[in-house]
């Protein structure tokens, strides 16, 4: 059975009967939230100092979401996170506390976002891509399905150094970034490659260490090729 909380803020948004809205959470217009989504789950030090489920309200500060966002079933987005407008998420994915996520992105399903993340306009994240704490992903950015980025060179340590995807930046599918490079503007990661060092921008990496194959204009002129023959 859902619950919206007597504090949330809901603009002519379509939410079904089976989700939880937490805390004072803003839902925008025109926005849907599908069956057994949950908005403004609270962080864990709060989820252990209540007595009751029904508390999991009075202790939320609630999440904001934008005008014509679409949020599909099974996705949980915690406090204090900040959701653009037009964003699509897949079912079942998840997004931790202050994460911001700009307008017109697409978390495709089974992303897990784990907060305190920064996502920009017009990110287009595939399925099951894995984005740890203190990752910046810029605008116009494609992640390819099961790519996973890291934050620690040495687990588990003390030591958290996130990685910075700079503007319109490509990543293919199953792709690893290692904790604190840089993948550089317009730079292309090819699928399967592993990134240990900074990739310079407009350039096109590949392989186990990633190495420049070459540059973002024959990667372009390829691509222009391959769509033709279809």
């Amino acid at each position: 059975m859902g619950f919206i909380s007597s504090k949330a803020k809901v603009s002519e948004a379509l939410i079904s009967l089976n989700s939880v809205i937490l805390g004072p959470s803003v839902i925008g217009r025109g926005s849907f939230i599908d069956d057994d989504v949950t908005v403004g789950y609270p962080i864990r030090r709060k989820i252990k100092s209540i007595k009751r489920i029904d508390d999991l309200d009075s202790v939320s500060d609630g999440t904001r979401i934008g005008e014509g966002c679409l949020i599909r079933r099974g996705t949980v987005i915690y406090e204090d996170v900040e959701v653009g407008n037009s964003v699509e998420t897949g079912h079942n994915v998840l997004i931790r506390e202050n994460t911001v996520i700009g307008d017109g992105t697409r978390l495709g399903t089974l992303t897990v976002i784990d907060g305190n993340v920064k996502i920009g306009r017009n990110v287009s994240v595939q399925s099951m891509v894995y984005i740890p704490i203190g990752t910046v992903i810029e605008d116009d950015v494609f992640i390819g399905p099961n790519a996973v980025i890291t934050n620690d060179k040495y687990p588990p340590s003390k030591r958290l150094q996130g990685v910075v995807i700079r503007r319109g930046a490509v990543i293919g599918a199953n792709a690893t970034l290692i904790a604190g490079v840089e993948v550089g503007e317009g730079a292309v990661v090819a699928a399967g490659s592993i990134v240990t060092r900074d990739v310079k921008p407009g350039t096109v990496v590949a392989g186990t260490p990633a190495k420049p194959i070459y540059n973002v204009e024959e990667y372009l002129r390829r691509r222009k090729i391959y769509e033709s023959m279809g």
